[in-house]
């Protein structure tokens, strides 16, 4: 699943992101983040061998705590049931399932595409969430 950011946020496809917040680790963020961003409950939760950093934007500065100049987002894999749908917090506008093709269309960062990249070789070795 995909989400699209609302236009004043970039208005990109990406998947759920977010920050750690302070006593927390990589792993509660991302369910945390999942929750917040679309109300979705995983069955399952899988760790990626794989993170990566950009610079905040001038135009995003004011989302994160002051001094912060650089962004670590790790990769999360997880599986959702059936029966469930998204409800969007305000950061987003849109979903969409996507088969993996698809998804590699619709994003736009480098880092995004690779990590969707690994969390598909995964599930295609039988070894992912």
């Amino acid at each position: 699943m995909l989400l699209k950011r609302i236009p004043s946020r970039g208005g990109f496809w990406q998947g759920v992101t977010g920050g750690v917040e302070r006593n927390e680790d990589p792993v509660e963020a991302a369910a945390r983040e999942l929750i917040e961003e679309t109300r979705l409950v995983p069955s399952d939760f899988q760790t990626i061998d794989y993170s990566y950093s950009f610079p905040v934007e001038d135009r995003f500065r004011y989302l994160y705590p002051s001094g912060t100049e650089d962004i670590t987002e790790h990769v999360f894999m997880a599986r959702i049931t059936d029966e469930q749908e998204p409800e969007l917090s305000e950061e987003h506008d849109q979903y969409r399932w996507c088969k993996f093709d698809e998804a590699l269309s619709l994003l736009r960062w480098p880092e995004n595409i690779e990590a969707l990249k690994r969390c598909n070789r995964l599930l295609t070795s039988g070894n992912g969430a």
